[in-house]
């Protein structure tokens, strides 16, 4: 029987600007497959301009949401979007860390986490006039808080946040709107995401 797979963030993980087939939770699901890791399509609970706390009121209105094999979560770019303060971030990732173990069946082993892409390298900060340091600098101080909330919890991590600023302004790496990420940029994200989820899910290799 085919692994279950849950998916929580923000326009990340809907792909705002990309086909469905090639959101980055898609296309890790089909790269798992491709490992031997029999494992469905992912249920996504993600809507572009999604907060910490948003998510969490949807993920709320969706319940009972049941159990999953496998849960992923990418979210917070929209708390420093609206200048939201990082000890906010911290305690509502922290609630979202949480039941999303509780979701994987209370298997922290079972959850990845994803680290905030840099969206200040790409064409609409640019145009829009921000500052791209303050941007860098408080997606660090984020991407810090949650990977050690991730440490503490025994949840993988995964930092792409580099990734996205290496070439992140290319053209062939953005959505039409200059902002969002391609499906070529998320197939870097899965390229390093991949060998993290596989080995978390190792134990259910080949599983039918």
């Amino acid at each position: 029987m085919a692994l279950s797979y849950l998916a929580l963030g923000d326009s990340y993980t809907i792909g705002e600007g990309v086909d469905e087939a090639v959101r980055w939770p898609m296309q890790l699901a089909q790269g798992l497959r491709d490992a031997g890791v029999a494992i469905t399509d992912p249920r996504i609970i993600a809507t572009t301009g999604w907060t910490t706390d948003e998510l969490s009121a949807a993920m709320d209105a969706a319940e009972p949401l049941g159990e999953w094999d496998f849960v992923s979560l990418l979210i917070g770019v929209n708390n420093q979007y609206r200048s939201r303060d990082v000890d906010d971030y911290v305690g509502e990732f922290t609630r979202l860390l949480q039941r999303a173990v509780a979701l994987a069946g209370n298997r922290a082993d079972h959850v990845l986490v994803l680290s905030i892409p840099d969206w200040g390298v790409t064409p609409f900060a640019f145009a829009d006039g921000r500052d791209r340091q303050a941007i860098a600098d408080d997606l660090d101080a984020y991407n810090a808080a949650a990977r050690e909330l991730c440490e503490a919890h025994g949840i993988a991590f995964v930092d792409i946040t580099g990734i996205s600023r290496d070439g992140g302004a290319g053209v062939a790496m953005l959505a039409d709107d200059g902002l969002h990420p391609s499906a070529a940029q998320y197939a870097r994200w899965v390229d390093a995401a991949l060998p993290v989820a596989t080995g978390l899910l190792a134990g259910e290799m080949g599983s039918e």
